[in-house]
């Protein structure tokens, strides 16, 4: 059994938002929903499919709702980030793998 060293800077919140991801290696979005997130990173589920790799960067697109877009004057919220976890212990059960990304 192995440890795990808990590496995070901030405490994150629990939430489940739709993302999009933009793979720029891959040329194409992937859409998938958050877990968990703090001030310097996110944790995502995508679908087994995506073609991520620890070390990639990304864009992360956390979509508004119409009122908090006219509040803040976008539709989205995006930030770039480095992946830094890939997790696919979850891979056979639901079809799906965890990214860990950084914010940059």
């Amino acid at each position: 059994m192995q440890a795990m060293i808990e590496q995070r800077k901030d405490s994150r919140s629990s939430v489940s938002w739709p993302v999009s991801v933009w793979i720029p290696e891959a040329n194409r979005f992937v859409i998938g929903r958050s877990c968990n997130i703090s001030k310097t990173g996110v944790f995502i589920i995508l679908p087994i499919t995506a073609p991520v790799r620890t070390g990639r960067m990304v864009e992360v697109n956390f979509p508004r709702t119409e009122t908090l877009a006219k509040e803040k004057g976008q539709f989205a919220r995006i930030k770039a980030g480095r992946i830094v976890r890939v997790d696919r212990t979850s891979l056979l059960e639901n079809a799906e793998i965890g990214v860990g990304i950084a914010f940059e």
